[in-house]
């Protein structure tokens, strides 16, 4: 019965183990109003600074914000960058246990300064260093416990001298015994390190980099020659404002046109793919589906400034842009519902689809209906075997958020979120009820909830 060409309601609580360059996003914000007496340069009137998690630390901000739970693996410094990072990702949830700390190595900083709602310069505070041996085995010895808990590896490489060749090795062979896929958002031009991987994640620049072949040469070329080297399943190649590209290992190709409103910012857009991808197949969804929610949630990311976080509700508000039919939920796919309720409240109408689309619906719809954003209605339609037909012409009107089929997913959501109100129809007239109970009774009872 339910149809959600995104799949997003198929989403539902999962672990995603994150391993990777940790380093923190400074955004240093505010107004150029004149031109310096000391240089020719702008000056930059400060009226605000914000520092977030970048690098590793955006992809598991993302994950985070998808309803993912995450363990980190990486290093930081003993400096004020690196306590900044620790608290803030502890603060969101985050198992920050697996963080190293590392003598001598400073928390890569990234110094964004911003006018106007327009990045100006970036000012790097990193050095590239190597992970010292004693703490590469540390991290080997804590993999085979970690993985035992989660469904997914996300490798975010930023070069920045962690992630070593025989760390990625090691860690890839592990996963791949366990039966765990591992996504690589990969740096550099030799990708042969993550050989045995699930999916490999670059830019096109980075693709045709890896295959050693010139710009010229045809995209298909490319693919080949690093599934070839690589050994690994997929490759997803994102290419900026034209989508996404996606090989497997056959041979197969498939494109998915981007989409975006407006282009801000293309900061960390990369990493708002590699959550969606992460947390896709740790659902077991078919990466196709993976790569179009990913796609989507890059086209959103892309219409901010700086790394932006997509939450799941965000992201099926976006989704019934697209196709209205991702407004129906039944029990499988509540999780995701539960999400896009978060923060808001909802009033609940019970109907009888073998009622059919009557004048007296039509205009108690209208009337429970919200142009608020924190407002939203549900229909609960109370059949066991609903008129197809019925769920679909609801689904298509506007007055209509979100659409719940069978008693035990109203049950389940109500319990969790509770209603601000409900209503069900008793023929033509609209009438309200004390709590959500009330409804499944009448239901369980046989009454229905358009009888006289």
């Amino acid at each position: 019965m339910v149809k959600l060409s995104g799949m997003l309601s198929r989403f539902s609580p999962v672990r995603v183990l994150v391993i990777g360059d940790f380093m923190l996003d400074t955004y240093t914000a505010g107004k150029v109003k004149r031109i310096s007496p000391e240089a020719p340069v702008s000056v930059l009137h400060v009226e605000k600074e914000e520092s977030l998690p970048g690098g590793a630390g955006n992809v598991v901000l993302n994950l985070i914000s998808l309803g993912a739970k995450v363990t980190a693996i990486g290093r930081v410094g003993f400096d004020s960058a690196g306590d900044e990072l620790r608290d803030s990702l502890e603060r969101e949830g985050v198992d920050i246990e697996n963080l190293i700390f590392q003598k001598g190595y400073k928390t890569p900083v990234k110094n964004r300064l911003i006018a106007d709602a327009q990045q100006i310069l970036r000012v790097d505070f990193e050095t590239v260093t190597p992970l010292p041996q004693q703490h590469e085995e540390e991290v080997l010895e804590r993999l085979p416990a970690l993985m035992d808990k989660v469904q997914i590896i996300a490798i975010s490489d930023y070069a920045k001298g962690f992630l070593s060749r025989s760390l990625l090795q090691k860690l890839i062979q592990m996963a791949s015994s366990k039966g765990i896929p591992v996504i690589v958002d990969p740096k550099g031009n030799e990708f042969s390190k993550y050989s045995g991987a699930t999916v490999i994640k670059p830019n096109l620049t980075e693709a045709y980099a890896a295959a050693k072949l010139p710009p010229e040469a045809p995209l298909d070329q490319v693919a080949s020659e690093i599934l070839v080297t690589c050994g690994i399943e997929m490759l997803m190649i994102t290419r900026s404002e034209e989508g996404i590209t996606l090989f497997n290992k056959a041979g197969q190709r498939f494109d998915f046109p981007v989409r975006s409103k407006e282009v801000k910012d293309v900061t960390g857009a990369g990493d708002t793919v590699l959550s969606m991808i992460s947390i896709a197949l740790a659902n077991q969804l078919d990466i196709k589906y993976g790569a179009q929610l990913a796609n989507i949630a890059a086209g959103m990311a892309i219409e901010r400034l700086g790394c932006a976080r997509i939450q799941l509700s965000e992201m099926a508000e976006r989704l019934l842009e697209f196709d209205v039919e991702n407004k129906i939920f039944d029990e499988e796919h509540l999780f995701a519902l539960q999400q896009v309720l978060k923060g808001k409240r909802y009033t609940v109408l019970g109907v009888d689809s073998k009622q059919g689309m009557s004048t007296a619906l039509f205009r108690s719809l209208r009337k429970l209906s919200s142009r608020e954003a924190e407002k939203k209605l549900i229909v609960y339609v109370c059949d066991n075997d609903p008129d197809e037909e019925f769920v679909s012409l609801l689904s298509s009107l506007a007055e209509v958020d979100f659409i719940v089929l069978k008693s035990e997913s109203l049950k389940n959501l109500c319990s969790i979120i509770h209603p601000h109100q409900v209503f069900a129809m008793e023929g033509e007239r609209l009438v309200a009820l004390d709590h959500a109970t009330a409804l499944l009774m009448r239901v369980r009872d046989g009454l229905g909830v358009t009888t006289s």
